[in-house]
């Protein structure tokens, strides 16, 4: 690896990838582009985000598909079913006490499609533009997006590979590099910067759905427990 100038001089670093690097990004690139053309076929839109869309993957590197708005949770199951046979788990997820829930289904253990349970606000939508995100369109063009990955380096793809930027030195210029609000991209320093330093997960409840069970039974039980993403979703 090497260095780049440019602004926050001497903080780029230059990483190039071998062949099975490739190899593995465009092998995550299909399994995401099936499942965004399942749900689009259905009339759902999503995207993929992280390491998928920016391109710095690794083997076990998850193929994260979202879709941005509340959808149903039945037509959801159902696509996976027909187009993949079904899944291994389904869970609930919130990040925080306040934090609108959201549905978790995994087609196995590296390919998962998630949604918001309600309508999410629009700095709870901002993970997704920091961390980069490609939708469908994007994915078919083979393109690859500039985000942040949990590490704190900002990743800029490049022909080559990327080359890596450290947002803590600079988050003004970080914030430029993705094109997001300073702001936000701040505070989601500031949360991987706790986590890092009190060794948590960045998960504040996770629950795993059970045979029977459904993700509005799952949400219901959620609300009655919990008044703040109550007044939350129903005001």
């Amino acid at each position: 690896m090497g260095v780049l100038g440019g602004g926050g001089e001497g903080l780029y670093t230059e990483v190039i990838y071998d062949e099975e690097r490739w190899a593995i990004l465009w092998e995550k690139r299909a399994a995401a582009l099936r499942v965004m053309e399942a749900l689009m076929r259905a009339g759902i839109g999503s995207v993929v985000y992280g390491s998928v869309a920016r391109g710095d993957v690794h083997r076990l590197s998850d193929v994260e598909v979202y879709i941005p708005r509340p959808v149903s949770p039945v037509l959801a199951e159902t696509i996976i079913e027909r187009e993949f046979g079904g899944w291994i788990r389904r869970e609930v997820v919130q990040a925080t006490p306040t934090y609108v829930p959201k549905g978790y289904i995994y087609i196995d253990e590296l390919t998962v499609v998630s949604f918001p349970l309600a309508e999410a606000l629009k700095t709870e939508e901002a993970f997704y533009d920091i961390a980069g995100k490609l939708d469908l369109e994007g994915v078919r063009r083979r393109n690859r997006v500039t985000g942040m990955n949990k590490a704190l380096r900002v990743i800029i793809p490049t022909s080559y590979g990327h080359s890596e930027f450290p947002a803590e030195r600079d988050p003004e210029l970080a914030a430029n590099l993705i094109g997001v609000d300073p702001l936000d991209l701040r505070r989601r320093i500031s949360v991987l910067t706790r986590r890092r330093e009190h060794g948590k997960t960045g998960v504040y409840s996770k629950i795993v759905l059970g045979a029977g069970e459904s993700f509005s039974s799952i949400l219901n039980q959620l609300l009655d427990r919990n008044p703040r993403i109550r007044r939350r979703i129903h005001g």
